[in-house]
């Protein structure tokens, strides 16, 4: 043979086989690995290659099916339409499924994650949030194409999809959005918080540019106060809307419920909250370990960390550092630990931070993930320095897509 091999354009009748992390499953044809969207275990399906990198795998989307599997149903949204081919956006992987096959595929992503990476054998259940699989999403960001008009990204795609609304947000968070002109190429990050203020920030590049250095970004407020108002784990909560907050409305409460009966810190005990944000597991572990105790909170950004002095300023138990995790569990001296609170980004902790938490002996550390594959190579990680996986739960915290929250308890071994 020569030359690249390249099946893109082509389409293939596969068997579809197991799901895997990213929002797609596996079938196989003539010895390569085929990664499909828009098909589920057990189906027979038309696929169209999208993208073959000429290795021992390509991508494709499902375009017909010939045998559909007892989950699959109607698409709500007509962007995720079969028919539209590339068309559809990227932002749902499964619409096509129902809310129970959903989260079963998640729980089975969960398995083989923990599994393939951490060696260990464990049953999963990834629980539904109160509010269905529609009009959740509190958070969403748009992109603007060359004519001005807002909408989403296809899979693995620059383009985008113009729309007049998106059935997964909130009600009423992309009102006078969609229907007027914004600068080609900004995007829009919208946020509506508990009080139904809809807050959105426009993001730009801005028009000078400078030599060997990238063009700043400039952020707007364009719609909303700016600053967003939600309450949770008992209290209220006001921060930066362009900052970060949990997107679906239930998930920041329950969260907040799992991580303090694992921390369960004890009355005049210390506990640190890496990657605190603006203080919501702070708050949880402050009110568990009492006046006598203390609560280190960590956080990169200097303005979810000002947020979070202001939110927490009736618990003095609670000190905080603005930094990385890295720079300060590497230059700042924290008091000894009886718990450990983590929340990373989406890529996880990583070596470094799992073996600085270790190395301070926390009896229980709890790891909250947003990336099963992340979070088991941190369990991986953890169970080197001698902490074992004891609980973990997972939530549907983002229905409609590949996306999931876990939160798992580590417990050092005796």
């Amino acid at each position: 043979m020569t030359g690249k091999l390249d099946w893109t354009g082509k389409r293939l009748k596969l068997d579809v086989g197991p799901v895997a992390h990213g929002g797609h499953c596996v079938a196989r044809h003539e010895g390569r690995v085929v990664f499909v969207r828009h098909a589920l275990p057990g189906e027979v399906v038309l696929a169209e290659v999208t993208d073959d990198p000429g290795k021992s795998f390509c991508r494709a989307d499902a375009v017909e099916v010939f045998t559909a599997a007892e989950g699959r149903v109607a698409p709500p949204c007509p962007l995720a339409d079969m028919a539209l081919g590339h068309d559809r956006c990227g932002g749902c992987d499964w619409q096509h499924a129902d809310g129970s096959t959903q989260r079963e595929l998640k729980a089975a992503v969960i398995r083989e994650q923990l599994q393939r990476l951490a060696g260990l054998d464990r049953e999963v259940e990834v629980r539904e949030l109160p509010g269905g699989l529609l009009r959740w999403r509190t958070r969403v960001r748009l992109a603007v194409d060359r004519v001005g008009r807002p909408g989403f990204h296809p899979h693995r795609s620059h383009r985008v999809l113009p729309v007049d609304d998106c059935p997964i947000t909130v009600q009423g968070a992309l009102d006078g959005l969609t229907d007027r002109e914004w600068p080609q190429g900004a995007e829009l990050e919208v946020a509506a918080d508990a009080d139904a203020e809809v807050h959105v920030t426009q993001r730009e590049r801005a028009p000078q540019r400078r030599r060997g250095k990238r063009t700043p970004v400039v952020n707007t407020h364009v719609r909303g106060s700016g600053v967003a108002r939600e309450r949770a784990a008992g209290r209220s909560w006001e921060f930066s809307a362009d900052g970060f907050w949990q997107v679906h409305p239930a998930a920041a409460d329950t969260f907040a419920q799992v991580v303090g009966r694992m921390a369960a810190v004890p009355q005049g005990g210390v506990a640190w909250d890496l990657y605190g944000g603006v203080g919501l597991f702070a708050a949880v572990l402050a009110e568990q370990a009492g006046p006598g105790g203390e609560v280190s909170m960590v956080e990169s950004s200097r303005r979810a960390t000002e947020d979070a002095v202001a939110n927490l300023r009736d618990l003095p138990q609670v000190s905080f550092r603005a930094g990385t995790v890295e720079d300060v569990l590497d230059d700042d001296t924290l008091p000894t630990p009886d718990v450990v609170v983590l929340d990373p980004p989406r890529k996880g902790a990583g070596r470094r931070i799992v073996e600085a938490v270790c190395a301070a002996g926390p009896a229980r550390v709890v790891h909250v993930a947003c990336d099963p594959a992340a979070l088991a190579r941190d369990v991986s990680l953890f169970a080197e320095q001698g902490y074992r996986l004891a609980d973990l739960e997972a939530f549907d915290a983002f229905p409609m897509t590949h996306h999931m929250e876990c939160i798992a308890l580590l417990e050092r071994e005796a």
